[in-house]
């Protein structure tokens, strides 16, 4: 993928953490099940806005990702909205399969004990 710019308006309500990523939470469109935490950069976010497909930073691979383009699993984009703060992404997607790398639909599938 060739360097793509980020409409201005938008890179500039942005706060990005150090290595200049904004935290994505990810969820399903019709039902608002939360999939998945993934990471963007500003290319991840143009093309993400351009293309309707999810497209993430890898911070372990220090590369572009498109979800589901080697696992099938894809996330049609819907909408994407930015909190107050402007340091995090609520992109509400179409998910096709599960959103988890392990298999499970959901990343948060792991609940811990609470006492309530």
């Amino acid at each position: 993928m060739g360097v793509v710019s980020l409409d201005p308006e938008i890179s500039g309500r942005l706060k990005r953490d150090a290595d200049g990523l904004v935290a994505a939470v990810v969820r399903q469109h019709d039902t608002g099940e939360v999939l998945m935490l993934a990471w963007m950069n500003d290319e991840a976010l143009h093309l993400t806005l351009t293309t309707g497909r999810a497209t993430y930073w890898s911070r372990s691979r220090r590369e572009l990702w498109v979800k589901g383009e080697t696992s099938g699993h894809h996330q049609h984009v819907k909408s994407v909205a930015l909190d107050c703060d402007g340091d995090a992404l609520l992109v509400s997607v179409d998910q096709v399969g599960p959103a988890c790398h392990t298999g499970a639909r959901t990343c948060f599938h792991n609940e811990l004990p609470t006492r309530m």
